[in-house]
């Protein structure tokens, strides 16, 4: 009978000195993150069975208070920056990534007022000197986001529209989502005003009577992301929640707005990372226990490592040699990762003054862990079934981990990911130096 998982051990999160404007509390979020992944990871193969929308889930990170992280510096707030963001991603999807990919999306939404917003300082000194960002708002309401700005995948989806009303804006339209409509407590979407290619950037409740949710069902993996198709009725938009603008054209986009999808590309990249470093774990704790069938082939037509090894299951060089492999796969991912990682907190910390020379080197990294990331996740995850083949515990029938959850989780986030396009702008900018053009993920 295999024991609940503890979440996956891994270099701790790096903690940024906080500003003295504000309380130095930031050490406290690796805690309070390795306890909820703990929490996560006991029941996760039950969760992910059921299927259902993620209700309890949404109410475990409230209650770690996760969802409010991500607010800036400031002297009233308590908020960490991206690096811990993104460790905090990490960890979760270590345990669940389906709840991993819930936080990234409402990450990436809840700065949506900074990436499309107004050029002036978005941060006022003092409550009353200016209008509240979205991720201050989120922070001070308890909101969890969902939604999405990308436009539509193809010409044939009418999307969403706006048209002008006396007191804002009516939203009309159909849109699917990736992640949370189901749970969300409000939607931030991007629709077109009518005659115009650009898109307003709004903030939507959707508990108004014009919104209705269809949950996405039957999906092979991220089953409790909440995903799902959201309708639009008549729905009336205050001018206060149009949170910015997007520019149809790309020229248009400041590189900082430009930051925004290759924020959420890598917050994704962490989570697929995630996936990989937890299916790693759990697959060595069932080897630790000696409890590994007939899955490792011995090469060069040796026979086949079957039942536990009489020497124990560390003593098999075969083993040591798949184990070797799989971690190095994992660890050079992370490598790449916290490259694109450091690289992006430092061109958010740049704000408008960031350069389109800077936000193209930025984009650069972010491909690259895009790629690397979306294999070793495949590939770790497709090879830690076979080192469990067999082995007792190791089959969700029987109440055991349920390691196929991993690799379908794996397929499902990386399903559009296009390495060769990645790799082809990466080219292109190493040989060229061009400027990769800006893509929204949908």
């Amino acid at each position: 009978m295999s024991t609940p998982r503890k979440s996956v051990r891994r270099t701790a999160i790096r903690i940024v000195p906080a500003p003295a404007d504000r309380p130095a509390d930031d050490e406290i979020w690796p805690r309070v993150t390795r306890e909820l992944a703990d929490d996560l990871a006991v029941d996760a193969p039950a969760r992910d069975r059921a299927g259902k929308a993620p209700f309890d889930e949404v109410a475990r990170l409230q209650e770690a208070g996760l969802p409010a992280l991500l607010t800036a510096p400031g002297a009233n707030r308590r908020g960490a920056d991206w690096r811990a963001a993104s460790a905090v991603v990490r960890e979760i999807s270590a345990a669940d990534s389906s709840v991993g990919e819930l936080l990234a999306h409402h990450y990436v939404l809840s700065w949506s007022s900074r990436f499309f917003g107004p050029a002036e300082d978005p941060e006022p000194a003092r409550a009353g000197d200016g209008p509240t960002t979205l991720d201050v708002r989120t922070a001070e309401e308890h909101w969890l986001l969902a939604g999405g700005v990308e436009p539509p995948r193809t010409e044939k989806e009418p999307g969403l529209r706006l048209t002008p009303d006396a007191d804002g804006w009516i939203l009309d339209g159909r849109r699917a989502f990736a992640s949370g409509v189901a749970v969300a407590d409000r939607l931030v979407v991007g629709a077109r005003p009518g005659g115009t290619g650009d898109r307003l950037i709004v903030l939507v409740d959707p508990a108004h009577p014009g919104v209705f949710t269809d949950a996405g069902t039957d999906r092979v993996g991220q089953r409790l992301s909440g995903a799902g198709t959201v309708t639009f009725d008549h729905v009336p938009v205050p001018a206060g929640d149009v949170l910015g603008l997007l520019p149809h054209d790309e020229h248009d986009v400041i590189p900082f707005a430009g930051l925004a999808p290759l924020a959420l590309r890598l917050l994704l990249v962490q989570v697929g990372l995630g996936i990989a470093e937890g299916a790693l774990a759990e697959a060595r704790d069932i080897s630790r226990a000696g409890q590994v069938g007939p899955a490792v082939a011995h090469p060069a037509g040796g026979p086949s490592t079957v039942g536990p090894d009489p020497l124990g299951t560390g003593d098999d060089p075969y083993l040591l040699l798949a184990y070797g492999e799989l971690a190095t796969t994992a660890h050079a991912a992370s490598a790449v990762v916290e490259r694109a990682t450091d690289a992006l907190a430092r061109g958010l910390l740049a704000g408008r003054a960031l350069s389109p020379e800077e936000r193209a080197d930025i984009a650069v990294l972010v491909s690259a862990a895009e790629t690397i990331t979306s294999r070793a996740a495949i590939r770790v995850t497709t090879r830690v079934l076979e080192l469990v083949d067999g082995a007792e515990g190791a089959d969700a029938r029987s109440g055991g981990p349920g390691f196929d959850r991993f690799w379908r989780n794996a397929r499902a986030l990386t399903a559009h990911t296009q390495p060769a396009h990645r790799l082809r702008d990466i080219g292109d900018h190493y040989l060229n130096g061009a400027h990769a053009r800006l893509t929204l993920p949908a």
